[in-house]
């Protein structure tokens, strides 16, 4: 396999990049490179929480080896229901260099890992390329997974186009003030919406051979409670603009976490009924539901 960027112009495009970062949406202008830290909370180094072969993903991720799942520290979304917020909300576990992480990948890959699943990569995103490239070069054969939030940057996914075989993006609302008001970021809707079109340029509709997925678009959306995420306006657009194949994992695993108990619509539960409806009105729109 092979990208259209090479190893020494990811580099460049790394460093350039974090001067006055602009790696993700926010373009917040912080000084990564001379240790300064961004918005995601993480200045140049990476810092990796957790790594290991994953059975709780979807069944198409993990087989019977497992996903090879890297969980990074830190995050460009700050969602005040965050379940993982003890690693994406505060910056916890091991800083690794970009030969660290190679290793890493590697042994993952000889554990029988499926994939290479990066979670929450964004903040981090060219760095991990840099790695990805160099892991190619030692011999990685297995699909790398794109596991983020949805609010990347387009300029840094064109940078991952031929070294990204799965891309694995949140679509977490549909409406800009909501985003604004639980994850803190702006624009978030027409951000999402720009990254899934790229993403699903690059890599097309997901594609499984015997049971697991090789390349394309899986699609993740949380259900919040009373309505919040707009979920139809969701699958609508994917079914419109995306792909009426889309390969979709609506979840319903909502509950209040971290902060969310200060905000009095986020403190219940979602209704079952409703979610079973939009499964159904889901698979109405010919979506590809994840089992």
């Amino acid at each position: 396999m092979s990208g259209k960027i090479g190893y020494e112009e990811a580099r460049r495009l790394c460093e350039e990049m974090m001067k006055k970062c602009r790696m993700c949406p926010l373009e917040c202008g912080a000084r990564r490179t001379e240790g300064k830290r961004g918005a995601c909370r993480v200045a140049d180094k990476m810092v990796v929480s957790s790594a290991f072969l994953h059975y709780g993903e979807e069944p198409v991720l993990v087989g019977s080896t497992g996903s090879g799942t890297i969980f990074f520290s830190g995050c460009n979304l700050h969602c005040v229901y965050c379940q993982n917020y003890d690693i994406s909300q505060s910056v916890r576990g091991e800083v690794v260099s970009e030969d660290e992480l190679v290793r890493l990948i590697l042994y993952l890959e000889r554990c029988g890992a499926k994939n290479i699943n990066f979670v929450s990569p964004t903040h981090f995103a060219l760095p991990i390329l840099c790695a990805i490239i160099k892991a190619r070069e030692r011999g990685l054969r297995v699909p790398v997974v794109w596991n983020s939030g949805g609010y990347d940057s387009v300029e840094v996914l064109k940078a991952l186009e031929g070294w990204v075989e799965i891309y694995m993006p949140d679509a977490k609302y549909a409406d800009e003030q909501t985003a604004e008001r639980l994850s803190r970021v702006r624009n978030y809707p027409n951000v999402m919406k720009a990254n899934l079109k790229e993403m699903q340029r690059q890599v097309g509709d997901l594609k499984v051979e015997g049971g697991i997925a090789v390349k394309g678009v899986l699609v993740r959306h949380l259900v919040l409670p009373n309505g919040l995420s707009g979920a139809r306006q969701i699958i609508d657009f994917l079914a419109d603009e995306v792909s009426p194949n889309t390969y979709l994992n609506l979840m319903a695993q909502y509950r209040p976490c971290y902060k969310a108990r200060l905000f009095p619509e986020l403190r219940d539960c979602i209704d079952i009924g409703e979610f079973r409806h939009l499964i159904e009105y889901a698979k109405s729109r010919g979506l590809r539901l994840a089992r």
